[in-house]
């Protein structure tokens, strides 16, 4: 898989089945936020959310960096974070 069917493959995933299943990206992990707050105990946002979702993926490829479904998954993540970010300007 070249670079460009891992970010066409990511953003399928995020615009398509993972919306589909999941709902509108800002509101899903809003409410994991909400979750992650109360199980940590302290506020949680979702921009922290897709920074440690981001970190997971990170930690994943450290042990195996062929694994190229963290690959797309960290792209998918990439985009909805520059998205996430701009609606928090607004």
């Amino acid at each position: 898989m070249d670079r460009e069917q891992i970010l066409e493959t990511a953003i399928s995933l995020i615009t398509g089945d993972r919306h589909n299943s999941y709902g509108e990206a800002s509101a899903h992990f809003a409410e994991v936020a909400k979750v992650w707050s109360v199980v940590l105990g302290q506020e949680v946002s979702s921009a922290d959310v897709l920074l440690c979702m981001v970190s997971l993926k990170l930690v994943r490829l450290s042990g195996d960096p062929t694994h190229l479904d963290s690959w797309i998954d960290l792209a998918g993540y990439s985009g909805l974070g520059g998205e996430l970010s701009k609606k928090d300007e607004e």
